[in-house]
């Protein structure tokens, strides 16, 4: 294990948008944020993402798993390549499958076959020791949110909401001593969020997104459709609580519309769904920071804005690089496991006790 003292750690994030791969370096302890170094960004050619594509909803051993792990470790090698100085990798892989509650999680891409390339230790396998514990294995970045929350120095419980393929949100008290202690964080996905989006773009549009929100700002919403969509036993859920990429049913509930429409629907839905989460809260956020690719959707932010009754903003707003808050979220847990910190707690993933996950692979 290491000791408390502050190190330079590279964090490494493949989200569910299937876009590509993010990188940033980050200066922790793995408790403190000191600093935020480097960061790159690897984008998925189209041949890439069809790889991947092909392997989502596969376990080990079944067909195409295989094609997408070596996929994965070799796009994060050529990354790890382009830093300097790291002394510890946080590596999360892809998430192909994740069923808490059934089969366990799947994250593909081997930590150690990075690590022996490398040189250097790193830390991977963040979500099963979770669910072994009973946990939902998701969402991790909590922890990280907290140390955000106390960088920013935060004074009143705020609300990180993460916009990926899908939606999670972090309630963080920056009052509380330790993000494990009781009252400091309840986090739970909200639903799905560019997912939906970004698969109807590419099925009948051949484009990886809707730049800007732009063709469903032109249409309107099916309000019937969103109002079934929030009917769902997942909404009524008690938090914490995760889901799969793919919401199911939802992006054939949207067939029979035009483009315009059927991205508003779901952008709608998106939008509703977080309005909904926002009713576990402990209490009423004093202002909500927005991470991830979302973020960039004027139309999505602005249906944000007509369902929560607190003020909504880039995280970028509060001087935080909204795209790499994901990267450097595995960064701070890498730092954390290398110390045999936890890196979830009940109020996070529903796990039993505080949980460290991660297993560490040495060169």
């Amino acid at each position: 294990m290491l000791k408390g003292e502050i190190r330079t750690v590279l964090g490494m994030m493949s989200g569910t948008s299937l876009d590509g791969v993010d990188a940033a370096i980050l200066r922790t302890d793995g408790e403190v944020i000191a600093g935020f170094g480097s960061t790159r960004y690897r984008p998925y050619s189209e041949a890439e993402r069809a790889v991947l594509r092909a392997a989502l909803g596969r376990w080990p051993g079944e067909a195409g798993v295989a094609e997408a792990a070596e996929l994965i470790e070799t796009v994060h090698y050529e990354l790890m390549l382009r830093f300097e100085g790291v002394e510890l990798a946080g590596f999360h892989g892809q998430s192909l499958a994740h069923e808490p509650r059934g089969r366990g999680t799947h994250q593909a891409g081997d930590g150690a076959v990075l690590a022996h390339l490398a040189g250097y230790p790193v830390v991977w396998d963040f979500r099963s020791a979770d669910v072994k514990l009973g946990g939902q294995g998701a969402p991790l970045a909590p922890f990280y949110h907290f140390a955000l929350a106390r960088y920013i120095k935060a004074e009143a419980p705020l609300v990180f909401l993460n916009l990926g393929g899908v939606g999670n949100l972090t309630w963080v008290d920056p009052r509380k001593s330790a993000p494990e202690e009781p009252g400091a964080l309840l986090a739970f996905d909200t639903g799905p969020a560019n997912a939906p989006l970004d698969d109807l773009c590419h099925l009948r549009l051949g484009k990886a997104r809707d730049e800007g929100g732009a063709l469903s700002a032109k249409g309107r919403p099916d309000m019937q459709i969103v109002r079934d969509f929030l009917q769902d036993a997942f909404f009524f859920r008690i938090p914490p609580k995760s889901l799969d990429r793919d919401f199911p049913g939802l992006g054939a509930r949207v067939s029979h519309l035009n483009d315009s429409d059927a991205l508003a629907t779901l952008a709608e839905c998106v939008a509703a769904s977080v309005g909904v989460g926002f009713d576990h809260l402990p209490t009423a956020p004093e202002r909500v920071l927005v991470c991830g690719g979302g973020r960039h959707n004027h139309d999505l932010m602005a249906r944000l804005c007509a369902h929560l009754s607190c003020p909504v903003a880039p995280v970028d707003s509060a001087g935080l690089d909204g795209d790499m808050i994901e990267a450097q979220a595995f960064a701070y847990l890498a730092m954390r496991v290398a110390r045999g910190l936890p890196t979830s707690c009940p109020s996070t993933t529903g796990v039993a006790a505080s949980v460290g996950g991660g297993q560490i692979s040495t060169s």
